[in-house]
């Protein structure tokens, strides 16, 4: 990694590859609970809590040579691994919770899986292991936030919890009061009906919108449900974090300022947690 320019912006092809090799927690005097297994990948940096669910009813995660099981627990010393690959090996996992900004560009696909060419994970090139906090689809531009902090993501991805998240979206019809009175009422996508949102004109083929929902294809859906088709769609704002003028294709880590408000708006406090689970 060539280091940080002055304007704390990181460009994507500076940045040291990851191998697929991951450290799993550290382990101390202390932590000799067992710990739930979903816990110990989210705290390694592998995936958050309900991902590592998926992978072990997907029969990818073994201990101790064996398949994981739902509710299973792991002590200090037993081998995990995920798709054959040891999360407990050498390197160890960064202690300091790690929050990103990027400014995903149209074409890149927010996944972690190194199958995808065009994987986010390796279009960033961050030299630990972080994954992406939901989607923003491969057509779509601008602000998506990765981690290492697998419970702060389910936090901001909980559709219950309501968080605001703002978007630019151009057109290819002239934007009508009709229109933005019906995209601000809810329209019917996907068998239900989208919440309420806030929805104002920002030029003659374009608006402003924020959700507190993540349906797939969620304004693309809504708009071709009124007549209109997206043109170009891009997310400037993230709860209280906003994309400004991070260049395209870049990214920054965010202030502790930002950290902090994040963690107040879900309810959250302090470093990422290495306290064993024993519940």
């Amino acid at each position: 990694m060539n280091g940080q320019r002055e304007n704390n912006y990181h460009k994507k092809n500076h940045q040291q590859k990851i191998d697929g090799r991951h450290g799993g927690p550290e382990q101390t005097a202390e932590s000799t609970v067992p710990i739930r297994l979903n816990k110990y990948l989210s705290d390694a940096g592998v995936c958050s809590r309900r991902q590592a669910d998926r992978y072990v009813e997907e029969g990818r995660v073994t201990v101790d040579g064996r398949p994981a099981e739902l509710g299973t627990k792991v002590l200090p010393g037993q081998k995990v691994c995920l798709d054959g690959r040891p999360v407990d090996g050498k390197g160890g996992v960064s202690q300091r919770r790690i929050v990103l900004a990027v400014n995903k560009p149209r074409g890149i696909v927010c996944t972690t899986s190194r199958k995808e060419k065009d994987n986010i994970v390796d279009f960033i090139g961050y030299p630990e292991r972080i994954y992406p906090v939901g989607r923003l689809d491969k057509d779509s531009e601008g602000l998506i936030l990765m981690t290492n902090d697998g419970e702060l993501m389910d936090e901001i991805l909980r559709a219950r919890n309501g968080h605001e998240k703002e978007y630019e979206v151009t057109v290819n019809r002239p934007v009508s009061e009709a229109f933005l009175r019906k995209m601000a009422a809810g329209v019917p996508i996907l068998d239900t009906v989208t919440r309420p949102c806030k929805v104002r004109k920002t030029g003659t083929f374009s608006f402003r919108i924020i959700l507190t929902q993540g349906l797939n294809r969620q304004i693309r859906r809504m708009c071709e449900a009124l007549g209109y088709r997206v043109r170009a769609l891009r997310r400037i704002r993230v709860m209280n974090i906003y994309l400004g003028d991070l260049p395209e294709g870049e990214y920054r880590e965010l202030t502790e300022v930002e950290i902090f408000e994040l963690m107040r708006l879900t309810g959250r406090r302090g470093p990422m947690s290495r306290r064993a689970e024993t519940e």
